[in-house]
């Protein structure tokens, strides 16, 4: 979708808002740091993780699975899946897998991980667009860690019910294809209730994932101190915004979700989430500086060049800017692009290597038997 019978209109009020994310980049990690907290609802209060019940345990293919389940105080109960190696001797790294937005808001949890029953119905075309055909969750805890995901803020577990005639009929294949189409229209319905009530979708979905990082931090099976995130897409967004508020990380994968604002403006706007555009931090810096606001944790950004939902000249300047930042910090090392060719995506050889990194980083799996 293009803005050109207003180009005169956006590029009028972009030339001042490339100014404000200009002068962004030279605010210290601190006050991008402060900013994000804000932004995306930090609280005193999200220490502490929630109290999570086990309904359902299974061992299969070289893991240990736990289904669970958590009340966050609003909305329906939280799902999740906890996978880590079945050779496993002592404490792992421990790593939140991140579903993405994918307009496919039926499943979260599932369209990354399998459970007790393997893949769920509906859910081979999304992975095989998108993952390679994998469920990316089982093979990075086949790899050696402690998997925790879960069902973000209006997927899954925790998708809203559309009622008033607005409900597809059950789990059918037509019934998830026809509350993906309605649960796309919907998003913009929750994001305008969420401003009325003085917060974002984003900064809900924020508080989701830190309270199911406090969670896996608190589980024995998890080495202390070694906790990362990882995800694509939608996915990707979360997890810049967890690095970025979520204290207890020390190491983040953003996969197909990095990009300037300026770059999006014409012909990039439209695709993409309301999560993307948190109110308040658009107006005071940009995408990359949220994900380069703590410069003391790695974190490694996975381009691909030929992504539709991006321009290439957009990535690269997200990119160099994500390198600027982290070397005037001193941590040039803590920061690696990687750029791969095709579409949107995240494919078994960047799987492989962002499970490398992620090992360098959160620590060798010790803990594996032989």
């Amino acid at each position: 979708m293009s803005m050109a019978p207003y180009q005169g209109w956006v590029g009028g009020l972009a030339a001042g808002r490339s100014r404000v994310w200009a002068e962004a980049e030279q605010a210290s990690p601190a006050e991008l740091r402060a900013l994000a907290m804000s932004v995306l609802g930090a609280g005193p209060d999200e220490d502490e993780p929630p109290e999570a019940r086990v309904t359902g345990r299974w061992e299969a293919d070289g893991l240990v699975g736990e289904a669970l389940s958590w009340d966050l105080g609003y909305g329906p109960p939280t799902e999740a899946y906890l996978l880590r190696p079945s050779s496993a001797t002592g404490p792992l790294p421990g790593v939140l897998a991140l579903h993405c937005h994918g307009g496919f808001k039926w499943y979260g949890k599932e369209k990354v991980a399998d459970g007790p029953d393997g893949p769920a119905p509906g859910t081979a075309g999304v992975r095989r667009e998108l993952y390679d055909g994998t469920a990316y969750a089982n093979e990075l805890a086949r790899s050696g860690f402690v998997v925790l995901v879960h069902d973000a803020f209006m997927w899954g577990s925790r998708r809203f019910a559309l009622t008033e005639g607005l409900q597809p009929g059950g789990g059918t294949e037509d019934g998830i294809a026809a509350y993906n189409d309605l649960a796309g229209a919907h998003e913009h319905l929750v994001e305008k209730y969420c401003r009325l009530l003085g917060t974002t979708a984003a900064a809900v979905v924020a508080r989701e994932d830190r309270a199911a990082l406090a969670y896996l931090a608190a589980r024995p099976e998890v080495a202390a101190g070694h906790l990362g995130c990882i995800g694509l897409s939608g996915g990707g967004l979360r997890a810049c915004m967890l690095h970025a508020t979520g204290g207890p990380v020390r190491a983040s994968v953003v996969v197909g979700m990095m990009a300037t604002y300026r770059s999006l403006l014409d012909q990039h706007v439209a695709r993409h989430t309301w999560l993307l555009y948190p109110a308040g931090w658009p107006e005071r810096a940009d995408w990359p500086d949220l994900a380069g606001c703590r410069t003391e944790v790695p974190l490694l950004v996975q381009y691909n060049r030929e992504d539709p939902l991006f321009p290439l000249e957009g990535m690269q300047a997200a990119h160099e800017r994500l390198e600027r930042r982290y070397q005037r910090a001193g941590a040039a090392g803590r920061y690696e692009g990687q750029f791969y060719p095709g579409g949107h995506k995240f494919d078994r050889a960047m799987q492989s290597a962002a499970f490398d990194w992620l090992r360098r980083h959160l620590g060798a799996p010790e803990a594996m038997g032989s």
